[in-house]
């Protein structure tokens, strides 16, 4: 087999670069990564000495024989997810208008893969773009250091990304219910350490204290069908008349099964998804969801993360995109 050029040539370290210049490793990787941590006259210190030892980075011009400009990886907690899936279409778009090279991967719901993978990558990818991470602020403050990282639905003191505004959808959605006559409301959850739940769970907290509303929170769920089957059996104990659910995903996969129990949707059970995927305009019935533009997300993020690239300005940012409720057959007025 023959191995291209490129994956057997040895690539110059941080640590090389630092050993050379008599500093830190860490002096090398905050000059790099975020310019104003560092003096002017360390920075031009610092990036001659990569130019000079050959250092491979986005940060620094492209050689002029590459095909591409470098590559960006994009990191998913699943493929599974039709919401992920638009993601990639977006990012996919701008990474090569841009012309980078794209790497996904998918962390498979795992977080210590997650760390292992970011950890890694960031020591042979020129920037990367990671969607609804799990592993904390100060993991990924780390990874952010060692290369250009930009987050999409996580915001977190250090760094920068593009957080759709799904928990404002959600309360629209608590608000919406309760003038249907709902004052029971059930909110299934999502996976463990997601913030995204985390701050869509506040939100719909907020809103059903301000509406007088009972909430129930129902269980922790990975989003995949066969779990929001399993989350349907937990509402209907909840006695509650209506039920907002983490996603679409689970809230199609329980659906299903709603109707198993002899559940009427939404004559006895009003039910709110969240993201509006591919499918959940043709489920039966149709759901009443928060819209959440994942392509237009993974665009900005990349939009982001290429601007990082040519500036020394690496001072946090994050961007907010709009959600909103999209209302259709699967709630209905509250049946006296």
């Amino acid at each position: 087999m023959v191995v291209p050029a490129r994956r057997v040539q040895r690539r110059v370290t941080l640590t090389e670069i630092a050993q050379a210049l008599g500093v830190a490793p860490s002096t090398v990787s905050r000059a790099l990564s975020n310019p104003n941590r560092v003096s002017p006259e360390m920075y031009e210190r610092i990036t001659s000495k990569a130019h000079e030892m050959g250092y491979t980075s986005a940060l620094l011009p492209a050689a002029e024989n590459r095909l591409a400009r470098g590559t960006i990886a994009l990191v998913l907690p699943n493929l599974t997810n039709p919401f992920n899936l638009d993601v990639i279409r977006g990012a996919q778009a701008q990474i090569r208008a841009a012309s980078y090279l794209h790497l996904l991967v998918s962390t498979e719901e795992s977080l210590p893969m997650e760390e292992q993978w970011l950890r890694e990558m960031a020591r042979t990818v020129d920037g990367i773009v990671v969607s609804s991470p799990r592993i904390d602020d100060e993991a990924l403050r780390a990874v952010a250091q060692i290369a250009p990282t930009v987050t999409i639905n996580r915001g977190a003191p250090g760094l920068s990304g593009i957080v759709i505004d799904t928990p404002a959808g959600l309360a629209q959605a608590v608000h919406y219910l309760n003038s249907l006559g709902h004052v029971r409301i059930a909110y299934v959850r999502g996976p463990h350490g997601s913030w995204t739940d985390h701050t869509r769970y506040e939100a719909i907290t907020a809103a059903a204290d301000e509406q007088g509303v009972d909430l129930v929170a129902v269980g922790r769920y990975q989003p995949t069908l066969a779990n929001g089957a399993a989350a349907a059996d937990a509402v209907v104990l909840t006695r509650a008349t209506a039920c907002i659910f983490f996603n679409d995903v689970l809230a199609i996969g329980a659906l299903d099964r709603f109707r198993q129990l002899g559940v009427s949707v939404p004559h006895d059970l009003s039910v709110v998804g969240c993201d509006d995927i591919f499918g959940s305009s043709f489920s039966h019935p149709p759901l009443t969801t928060v819209t959440s533009p994942g392509e237009s997300a993974g665009r900005a993020a990349v939009d982001m993360l290429i601007g990082r690239f040519s500036t020394r300005d690496r001072a946090e940012r994050i961007d907010h995109i709009s959600a909103h409720l999209t209302v259709r057959d699967s709630t209905a007025p509250l049946q006296r």
